[in-house]
């Protein structure tokens, strides 16, 4: 049966499609809370809006659960720590409506220089008074841009077309970065003293909230006019209609509200204050954009691959083209690790070498661990819950790079000393056949290999003589297994050997027990590397 992904609210149809070939796509009002319950209970994936709320109990009730997907930026309806706990991917889509946020934000301002909307009014009204709405140009005055995040970016990059100068407040942006983009980086209070247009575009955050107050616009630039398309609560509502009201400040564009829905505010009392209802992102653009960036989102996720857009992944945010390879690779060796050592490691670390570590290899710590627990732990273990599952057990996972080479361009090696102080390791590398990655192990607990890290693997641990190959087949053809392929590798003619065999079905314990009895083996071991 496929995956269910349950869609709770008005998505586009292209993201439906996305979504249409792999999975069974079901509907259901997302604010019909018994329906949502009742749906959630066979629910693999669920994708929402602003209006469904995704909290503890609608989490509980769904045991099948992977992944919440919120077709927008703002997480408000969904309770990430309930999610991250029961190891639910949460993901958004944080860069769907940036464009249409900036677009807002240069509306807005522009509403305000040329007294837009209070003129379109007073038409509509029967009144033609062009000199009570005379503006002023943009060109040639200062913009102040308080944050330059992707929005403030994109903000300051459209603003510049006008002829404006361009200062910004950001204390986390490097100087160099903001003058490639013509900016110049500025104190708050100075941005406020020689702005003539302030535009805002900060996340909110306890630092961030009333940032701007009645001490800051007290010392505002006298006439200046001040845009907020960024997050209610930034800017004082009351002080900033005081400081309206006292000619300090010509004017406001206003797109968001400290509480929403507002439809009561006292800078609603102005002519010069132009007030949208939250139309940031209120585009088909980007309305379809976040829709299909979530189907996305969704589809790797119940496919089993990495999300960047995971809002409670340790390690998230782009994955390099050349890092994505080895993201199975890693969590190959660590169900690998975890089956040669027979038991959970007291502490691991995961080793990468070659020409990659110039790119963040953070990712592939977060892989291994997910592969390390996989066979331990009853529940489904998630990128997610992977690192809580570690320090739930007090493992420690470490990550090293190396950037020399070996004889592989790329190597990983998951090395971990267990509780009665042995150390054992496991490395493999991903090479390419055509237009397939091929995941190869490397070398097991010392012993060097090149076998696929594919199917189930069965590491038998034994003194070499001869007879053993024949023996192990033997007992496993009389048992029906099949063996896909084998490989024996020794220290020395007599000495310790490792035969590593791909079955292509599960030896159960009894069976495992009886082919290490056969040859006196002293340690037998399995590991389940099939693809999720």
């Amino acid at each position: 049966m496929n995956p269910v992904v349950l869609i709770a609210e008005e998505l586009a149809p292209a993201a439906i499609e996305v979504l249409a070939h792999d999975f069974d796509v079901r509907h259901v009002d997302g604010t019909d809370r018994p329906a949502l319950l009742s749906a959630l209970s066979e629910a693999d994936a669920v994708i929402v809006r602003s209006a469904t709320q995704i909290d503890a109990e609608a989490i509980a009730a769904a045991p099948r659960l992977k992944v919440v997907a919120r077709a927008g930026v703002g997480l408000d309806n969904v309770e990430v720590p309930a999610a991250t706990a029961r190891g639910v991917m949460v993901v958004n889509a944080p860069t769907s409506n940036i464009v249409s946020a900036a677009e807002q934000a240069v509306a807005l301002l522009l509403a305000v220089a040329r007294n837009t909307a209070s003129a379109s009014a007073a038409l509509k009204a029967g009144e033609w008074k062009r000199s009570k709405y005379t503006g002023v140009e943009i060109q040639g005055k200062t913009v102040g841009v308080v944050g330059l995040g992707r929005i403030g970016v994109l903000f300051a990059q459209r603003i510049a077309a006008f002829g404006t100068r361009l200062i910004a407040y950001d204390p986390y942006i490097q100087p160099a970065r903001a003058a490639q983009l013509g900016v110049r980086l500025v104190g708050l209070e100075e941005l406020l003293r020689e702005s003539d247009f302030i535009s805002i575009h900060l996340p909110k955050t306890p630092e961030t909230v009333g940032l701007i107050g009645e001490k800051e616009l007290a010392i505002v630039k006298p006439g200046v006019r001040i845009v907020n398309a960024a997050r209610g609560g930034l800017v004082d509502e009351q002080a900033l209609a005081d400081a309206i009201a006292e000619g300090r400040v010509a004017g406001a564009g206003v797109d968001v509200y400290a509480k929403e829905p507002c439809t009561s505010s006292p800078l609603f009392a102005f002519d010069n204050v132009v007030a949208t209802p939250h139309l940031g992102a209120s585009t088909h653009e980007a309305q379809d954009k976040a829709g299909l960036a979530v189907a996305k989102s969704v589809k790797l996720a119940l496919q089993g691959e990495f999300v960047p857009d995971a809002v409670n992944v340790q390690a998230g945010g782009v994955v390099a083209e050349d890092v994505r390879p080895l993201l199975p690779l890693a969590e190959k060796l660590g169900r690998a690790f975890t089956a040669v050592a027979g038991g959970v490691a007291a502490s691991v670390t995961v080793e990468v070498r070659g020409e990659v570590v110039t790119h963040d290899v953070s990712v592939l710590k977060l892989a291994a661990t997910k592969g390390l627990f996989s066979s331990v732990v009853e529940e489904q273990v998630t990128y997610v819950n992977a690192p809580h599952l570690a320090a739930e057990r007090g493992v420690e996972v470490a990550l090293t790079t190396h950037a020399e080479t070996t004889e592989h361009p790329n190597l990983v090696t998951v090395r971990g000393a267990l509780p009665d102080g042995r150390t054992v390791s496991v490395s493999g590398t991903v090479t390419h056949a055509g237009t397939r990655d091929v995941i190869k192990l490397t070398e097991v607990d010392g012993f060097a290999v090149e076998i696929g890290a594919e199917g189930i693997l069965v590491f038998l641990r034994y003194a070499d003589r001869p007879g053993v190959v024949g023996t192990v087949g033997t007992l496993l053809g009389a048992a029906g297994v099949n063996i896909a392929a084998m490989q024996v590798a020794r220290r020395e003619a007599g000495g310790e050997t490792l035969m590593t065999l791909t079955v292509d079905q599960a030896l159960g314990a009894d069976l495992l027990s009886s082919a290490a009895d056969s040859i006196g083996a002293v340690a037998a071991s399995a590991a389940d590397l099939r693809d999720e």
